[in-house]
């Protein structure tokens, strides 16, 4: 394709994610950008699960009393498919992200299902049933949005994000980036990986959420998986 033909068709690409990413999003979409129940916030976490930060992620949330939705990559899960039943024995919930982490924008949509599929079938074999599917980037094409439909997954993005991608993120500042998204009723956005952002930036995740506990327990929410937040 022509690099001005191919200029004109990437915001039709990625259309679902544009729109609900817009500022109409939250009347037109709501579902689709994670908005769900009133006094709930859905935290979820993505580009895992890593044997050593994704035991630690799981840790802290549990002192919090917390259970999440985790977006696993299915290249991960194939290096360690046991990190998928300790997070179900956990309470969480395991959704699809991809199997490799690449921004769908710049792939053919038969890469696109490709992707989906064999990311869908790792998570499977390693004894999970998934319900949620979030693509990297939050680049949702209408072939990864028809691909997931037909696996019975159901696309979500979310409405607030921490930034905690960044080597130099501090605890405060993850803190402070989520709390200037909606969070009565919205959907978090955090990593269980570094495999696709700066080395070690899950070390100041995992410390923000005492943090981001308190920041809850200021707006008097409820914390838990995409399953409780009323998506339906």
């Amino acid at each position: 394709m022509p690099a001005r033909a191919l200029a004109r068709a990437l915001p039709l690409h990625s259309a679902p994610s544009g729109l609900a990413f817009s500022r109409f999003g939250p009347r037109l979409t709501p579902r689709l950008l994670g908005i769900g129940r009133a006094g709930h916030l859905a935290i979820t976490y993505d580009d895992g699960p890593d044997p050593v930060a994704t035991p630690r992620v799981a840790e802290a949330l549990a002192a919090q009393g917390w259970r999440a939705t985790f977006f696993v990559l299915g290249e991960m899960v194939e290096r360690d498919p046991g990190l998928v039943r300790m997070l179900l024995d956990a309470g969480h919930e395991v959704g699809i992200h991809a199997y490799q982490h690449r921004n769908h924008r710049g792939l053919t949509p038969r890469a696109i299902a490709e992707d989906v599929r064999r990311a869908h079938a790792a998570v499977a074999r390693a004894g999970a049933e998934p319900e949620w599917y979030r693509p990297p980037h939050g680049a949702l094409t209408p072939e990864a949005f028809v691909a997931a439909r037909r696996l019975g997954l159901r696309p979500v993005l979310w409405t607030t994000w921490g930034r905690d991608w960044r080597a130099a993120a501090t605890p405060e500042e993850i803190r402070d980036e989520v709390a200037r998204g909606r969070l009565d009723g919205g959907t978090l956005l955090l990593h269980d990986s570094d495999c696709a952002s700066e080395p070690g930036c899950w070390r100041p995740s995992v410390d923000a959420i005492p943090l981001l506990a308190d920041l809850a327990g200021a707006q008097h929410l409820t914390v838990g998986p995409l399953g409780e937040h009323g998506l339906a």
